[in-house]
């Protein structure tokens, strides 16, 4: 055994960062109480900061959950970006990098879902625990393979779904939020009751997406990393700017999508290929 002399400080902060995220999302998410009891009720519109992480509102934690999610991403992102701007890459940081995974996009996203089908759970509790622990369990298979193959596969193609696919889960809590607080959607509980029965469906097939073959592509490293056009450039900005206009609806469509299309279209090149075969 070769004990580890030193490690790199910055990029071990951004990893941290994704677990420390991870978990106070857990921690928020347990704060939901079930269904029936005074604590589901809505509350207000909240003001001060304090208000905002200190509230009880079911739907406002649903969002402050998905929410440290999605920052845990944002340090995910990073971090490998770090170590290689640094040139401070190691084994350490990878496998440390995969340990705060299975957590912010694993356990997090999994104890999230629970708690944003209050209904599904009281109808078929053993159903949608059971798959929450698919759902963790596939993001820990997942990156465990990567961990293992990482050196053989290309880094600008993904074989299967990133275990940060838990964005879909948090995105759609986060648009609950605004269609329950901000907007006031009108037909806001039937939203919910499709919602509730369908998000543990989705949550399968996301599971089994990330311990697929199917080939993603990685967003950051084809639209960021070396040098593009200045057409591209101008429609990465025009693109954000979308994004933070209509960031509640656009995120959502977006983390379902990357999910979506790749596999759609594996699904139909694997089709088109056996009925060619076939037809020879």
């Amino acid at each position: 055994m070769k004990p580890v002399r030193a490690i790199a400080v910055l990029p071990t902060l951004f990893t941290l960062g994704n677990l420390v995220c991870g978990f106070f999302a857990i921690v928020v998410a347990s704060r939901i109480a079930k269904p029936g009891t005074l604590a589901m009720e809505p509350s207000p519109l909240l003001g001060s900061p304090r208000e905002l992480i200190a509230s009880v509102d079911p739907t406002h934690n649903l969002m402050l959950c998905g929410a440290l999610i999605f920052l845990a991403m944002l340090f995910d992102t990073f971090d490998g970006h770090v170590a290689r701007i640094t040139r401070t890459t190691s084994d350490f940081g990878g496998q440390l990098d995969s340990l705060c995974d299975v957590v912010s996009f694993g356990v997090a996203p999994a104890i999230l879902l629970v708690k944003m089908c209050p209904q599904f759970t009281s109808l078929h509790s053993e159903a949608v625990w059971a798959i929450a622990a698919l759902f963790a369990c596939c993001a820990a298979l997942r990156l465990a393979r990567y961990n293992v193959e990482t050196d053989e596969s290309d880094h600008g193609v993904f074989a299967g779904l990133p275990s940060p696919a838990a964005a879909v889960i948090a995105s759609t809590a986060m648009l609950s939020y605004t269609l329950r607080k901000e907007i006031n959607f009108d037909d806001f509980a039937g939203y919910d009751w499709w919602l509730q029965r369908l998000l543990p469906l989705f949550a399968v097939a996301v599971a089994l997406l990330m311990v697929s073959r199917v080939p993603y592509p990685h967003a950051f490293t084809q639209l960021l990393r070396g040098k593009k056009s200045f057409s591209h450039v101008v429609v990465i900005m025009f693109t954000l700017i979308v994004l933070l206009t209509v960031r509640w609806y656009a995120i959502p469509i977006l983390c379902w999508a990357y999910t979506a299309v790749p596999a759609i279209r594996h699904g139909w090149m694997l089709a088109r290929a056996k009925g060619q075969a076939v037809s020879h």
